[in-house]
């Protein structure tokens, strides 16, 4: 079963205008199935995948190889999994300026280093595919009338399992654990271990269940190390390789004033709270609030959102600041009683935005004036209308 992406249209546009575009994101979000789908589209096509020994071997060697043997005649190349390739940018590069299009998929962010992208600038556009969005799972579970019932239900299963395609396409709850299992442990040995030469698993592992037990907390170095009794650069080079890998994402303050306000330090969440609660080996009849905050941070992100969070020095704070055209808008994340906080007001009173979100995960719509602020409170449906 096919089930349609949010960002067919947006492929579709910068294909029209660059050689190459590349579908980056985590394993198994669906990269293979819409490169193959969209190249189903066009006559000519073909498609080779760098996991094959064969191919990769002759990319490796001699690209001009690989170009006769699986490029040429084409109209469009599809190539997967490019990330398995050595030297890709000079490589992609050298077959986009010989006049071919190329779209590539890839599960790391080794891709978007600047020692390949430094050789695509002007030729490549890079769009990001995460696991499915709210919209993209009630697709897939063909709903489409939604009462608050069925609203409730969907975000509950989204939220417990994630939006990994054939998570998502699987009814059997005790499968869909099964396959979240397997899929962290395939990263964290594929795409982190192997990709980024880490040779501790264990050490990796521990830092993982650490994170997931630590969901939306700031980032304490400091803490981690010793907890985990692992060094500094260690623990760096293990962060990066999952944030590269997709398995965690990052979120960094939102400043104007630097005296006042948290300027360096990140709060860290995963990119899918199903693969987050494999990890644990949990689920949950009602969502935590620190979960749930997870949950609409990457809903807004796979909307195309840059996202943010808010903290003085003081200890106020808003969970999120998504900046649209260039006016900072707040989002709160709360459950289950959706209230205002006095942080939001201080952030309302200091930056004077049109628009504020109180996002529930039971509750009712509500709106209320506040220093000339609109402030919304509903769920995440209505958010993604506004963002989506």
């Amino acid at each position: 079963m096919y089930v349609e992406r949010d960002v067919e249209e947006t492929f579709d546009k910068v294909a029209e205008v660059y050689s190459i575009v590349a579908l980056v994101g985590a394993r198994q979000a669906g990269k293979t199935t819409l490169l193959k789908k969209k190249l189903e589209e066009v006559p000519k096509s073909g498609y080779v995948a760098l996991d094959d020994p064969d191919a990769r071997d002759i990319f490796n060697e001699d690209i001009k190889k690989f170009e006769k043997q699986y490029v040429e005649g084409n109209a469009i190349t599809g190539i997967d999994e490019v990330q398995y390739g050595r030297d890709a940018g000079i490589k992609l590069k050298y077959l986009a300026d010989r006049g071919h299009k190329i779209w590539v998929t890839s599960s790391s962010e080794i891709l978007l280093s600047r020692d390949v992208l430094s050789y695509l600038v002007g030729r490549v556009s890079i769009i990001r595919l995460y696991p499915f969005s709210l919209r993209e799972f009630l697709r897939a579970k063909d709903i489409r009338v939604l009462t608050d019932r069925i609203k409730s239900r969907a975000v509950w299963e989204h939220i417990n399992y994630g939006g990994y395609p054939r998570v998502v396409l699987t009814d059997d709850a005790e499968i869909k654990q099964i396959i979240l299992r397997d899929l962290i442990e395939t990263m964290l040995l594929k795409d982190v271990s192997r990709s980024f030469s880490i040779e501790d698993m264990d050490a990796l592992e521990r830092l993982t269940k650490y994170l997931a037990a630590n969901t939306g907390a700031l980032l304490n170095y400091e803490s981690i190390m010793k907890a985990l009794d692992i060094s500094f650069q260690t623990l760096r080079k293990y962060l990066n390789a999952m944030e590269k890998s997709y398995i965690i994402t990052r979120v960094p303050p939102f400043y104007t004033n630097k005296t006042k306000e948290l300027t360096k330090r990140s709060k860290v969440y995963f990119t899918d709270t199903g693969l987050r609660n494999a990890v644990l080996r949990r689920s949950y009849t009602e969502p935590s609030g620190k979960i749930f905050e997870n949950y609409v941070l990457m809903e807004l992100r796979k909307a195309g959102l840059e996202v943010k969070y808010w903290r003085t020095k003081s200890g106020a704070e808003v969970d999120f600041v998504v900046e649209v055209d260039g006016n900072p808008m707040p989002v709160e994340v709360k459950t289950p009683s959706p209230s205002m906080s006095r942080s939001l007001a201080s952030f309302i009173r200091t930056y004077s935005p049109e628009e504020a979100f109180v996002i529930f995960y039971r509750g009712n719509r509500e709106e209320h004036e506040v220093e000339n602020c609109r402030v919304v409170f509903t769920d995440v449906f209505e958010l993604l209308e506004r963002w989506g």
